[in-house]
C-alpha cells in the first residue's frame, strides 16, 4: 500500500503543476489591472506604472511565473497585492469556518441521505420510492441561494429560531456554533442529500438483485440484516466515492452559501480576491482546493479495501 500511496503522490505533482500553470495564465490573460484597483479612479499613468513595478507586474509573464514557482518550491504562496498580508495567513484565518461548515454539511447529508436511499431501494417502485426521488429532483433543481433565502425568511425572520447571518467557531461553544451553522448546513445539504440518496438507492438496487441476497432471504435472515449488513456494505464503494467527491467540492463550492449567510470563510475570501484582482490570493486558494481534492480522492481510494477485502493495493 505504501508503494501505491507514493505513486499517487508523485502522480499528483504534474497535476498540480498543470493547475498552477493554467490558473496563472488565465489570470494574466483576462482583462483587469490590479494596479488600477489599488490606485483608484484618479490615478495618473505614472502612478499606475509605479504600482505595477512595485508589484512585479511589469515583468514578462514567463518571468512572473518562474518567480511564483520558485516561491511555491519554498512553501511561500506569496503576499496579497491588496492587504500586503501573506496568503498563507489569509487562508489560515478563513479555513476554519469553511472546514467546519463542510464537515457539518457532510455529516448532516449522510445522516439524511443514506436512510432515504435505503428506504427508496427497499420500497422500490412504490409511492415512497417516487416521493424520495421527487425530493431528490427538487434538491437538484432549486438553486442554493433560493433555498438559503427561504430558510432565512422562515426560520430566522418569521420564527426567530436562528440568527439571520454570521458564524461562530466551536471554540466559542457548541450552542452558538450549532445555532449559526444550522441554516447554512441545511442549505448546502439540499444538494448533497439528493446526490447521495440517489447513489445509495441505485447501488442498493444493483446489490439486492444478487444471488447471495436471494439466498440470505431464502434462509429467513431478517430484512434489516439483509439490507444493512449484506447489501449496504457491499454497495458502499460508489456511495463512498460520491461522499468523498462531494466533500472536496464542498470546500471549493461554498462561495454562494458563505455570501448569503455572511460567513468569513474561503468562499468569501476568493470572491473578494477575484473582485480586487488579487492574483496571489486567487492562485493560492485554487492550488489549496486542488490539493484538498487530490488528497480526499486518495483517502477514498485507500478506504475501498476496508469496505471490500477483495481490493488490494
Amino acid at each position: 500500500m505504501l508503494a501505491y500511496v507514493l505513486r499517487r503522490v508523485l502522480a499528483a505533482i504534474p497535476v498540480m503543476g498543470v493547475v498552477a500553470l493554467f490558473v496563472f495564465l488565465l489570470l494574466r490573460l483576462t482583462p483587469g489591472d490590479p494596479a488600477a484597483i489599488i490606485a483608484g479612479d484618479t490615478a495618473t499613468p505614472a502612478q499606475l506604472e509605479a504600482i505595477r513595478t512595485s508589484l512585479g507586474l511589469d515583468k514578462p509573464i514567463p518571468v512572473q511565473f518562474l518567480t511564483w514557482i520558485s516561491q511555491l518550491a519554498h512553501g511561500d504562496l506569496g503576499t496579497s497585492l491588496i492587504s500586503k498580508t501573506p496568503v498563507t495567513t489569509l487562508i489560515g484565518q478563513r479555513l476554519g469556518p469553511t472546514l467546519n461548515l463542510a464537515l457539518v454539511t457532510m455529516v448532516l447529508s449522510i445522516l439524511i441521505a443514506v436512510p432515504m436511499g435505503v428506504l427508496a431501494a427497499w420500497k422500490h417502485g412504490t409511492l415512497i420510492d417516487n416521493l424520495v426521488m421527487a425530493l431528490c429532483v427538487l434538491g437538484f433543481s432549486v438553486p442554493v441561494f433560493v433555498i438559503g433565502y427561504v430558510l432565512i425568511q422562515v426560520f430566522a425572520i418569521n420564527l426567530r429560531w436562528f440568527p439571520v447571518q454570521g458564524f461562530s467557531t466551536i471554540a466559542n461553544g457548541i450552542g452558538p456554533f450549532a445555532q449559526r451553522a444550522t441554516l447554512p448546513a441545511f442549505t448546502l445539504a439540499s444538494i448533497y442529500v439528493a446526490l447521495i440518496a440517489r447513489m445509495t438507492r441505485a447501488s442498493l438496487l444493483d446489490v439486492l438483485g444478487e444471488d447471495y441476497i436471494r439466498t440470505a432471504r431464502a434462509k429467513g435472515v431478517a430484512e434489516r440484516i439483509v439490507l444493512f449488513r449484506h447489501a449496504l456494505r457491499n454497495s458502499a464503494v460508489p456511495i463512498l466515492t460520491v461522499i468523498g467527491t462531494g466533500f472536496a467540492l464542498l470546500i471549493s463550492g461554498v462561495v454562494v452559501t458563505e455570501s448569503v449567510f455572511n460567513i468569513p470563510g474561503l468562499g468569501r475570501l476568493i470572491v473578494d480576491a477575484v473582485l480586487a484582482r488579487d492574483y496571489p490570493v486567487i492562485q493560492g486558494l485554487i492550488l489549496l482546493t486542488s490539493g484538498i481534492y487530490v488528497f480526499i480522492n486518495l483517502m477514498v481510494d485507500l478506504s475501498y479495501s476496508l469496505l471490500d477485502p477483495r481490493i488490494r493495493y
